[in-house]
C-alpha cells in the first residue's frame, strides 16, 4: 500500500519500458534488409496512462534503448516526454533530472516504476519508487510498493490505480472518465 502523504507529493510518475510497459520480451525481425522490432503493449496500461493524466499528474516514458516502438506508443497515448538512450549506455538518471528540470518538478515529487538494474539509479533517488512483480531483487528492494502484476501484465494499471487510491482520487477520476465518455452511472 503506497502512503497517502507521499502519493499527494507526487507530481510527475516516470515509467521505465521494457519491463513495465511490455514484458520485456522484443520481437525482432527483418525486411528489406532493415531491422524491425516490435513490443506488446498491454491495453489496460494505456487506460491507466489516461486516468493518470485525468488525475493531472504528468507522465514520461524513460527508456535504456531507443525504439520506434516506444515513440509510437508514447504518441498513441498522448505522452509527451519520452526519454529514449541513444548512447547505448542505458544511462536513464541524468536524462530523467534533466526533463524533470524543464518542468519544475524535484525527484522527491516524483514516482517511477522499474524492473531491472538500470532502473536502479533512478529509483533510488524519486519520491515514491515502485517495482513490477517480476522486477529483480536489488529493484524490489529499492521500491516502496510492488505490484502484484508483472511487467506487460497489467502493472502499470496497477501501479496508477495503487497511486490514485492512496491520493484519493481513484474513484473521482474514473467516475470523470466514465463522464466523458457519456456513460452516466445507473441508479
Amino acid at each position: 500500500m503506497i502512503e497517502p502523504v507521499l502519493a499527494r507529493r507526487i507530481k510527475l510518475v516516470g515509467f521505465d519500458v521494457d519491463g513495465v510497459f511490455t514484458d520485456g520480451g522484443l520481437y525482432m525481425g527483418s525486411s528489406r534488409g532493415e531491422t524491425i522490432e516490435m513490443k506488446r503493449f498491454q491495453s489496460q496500461d494505456g487506460l491507466g496512462i489516461h486516468l493518470l493524466r485525468q488525475a493531472g499528474l504528468r507522465i514520461a516514458l524513460v527508456s535504456g534503448r531507443t525504439a520506434e516502438a516506444t515513440a509510437i506508443r508514447a504518441r498513441d497515448l498522448q505522452i509527451e516526454d519520452v526519454v529514449q538512450d541513444t548512447t547505448g549506455l542505458g544511462n536513464k538518471l541524468v536524462p530523467f533530472e534533466a526533463l524533470i528540470a524543464r518542468h519544475g518538478v524535484k525527484l522527491e515529487e516524483c514516482a517511477f516504476v522499474g524492473d531491472d538494474i538500470p532502473d536502479l539509479p533512478v529509483m533510488r533517488q524519486v519520491g515514491l519508487p515502485i517495482a513490477v512483480a517480476n522486477a529483480a531483487a536489488e529493484v524490489k528492494e529499492a521500491a516502496a510498493h510492488t505490484t502484484v502484476a508483472r511487467g506487460g501484465h497489467g502493472a502499470v494499471r496497477e501501479a496508477v490505480e495503487a497511486l490514485l487510491t492512496a491520493r484519493g482520487v481513484w474513484t473521482k477520476t474514473v467516475q470523470a472518465y466514465l463522464k466523458e465518455r457519456g456513460d452516466a452511472p445507473r441508479r
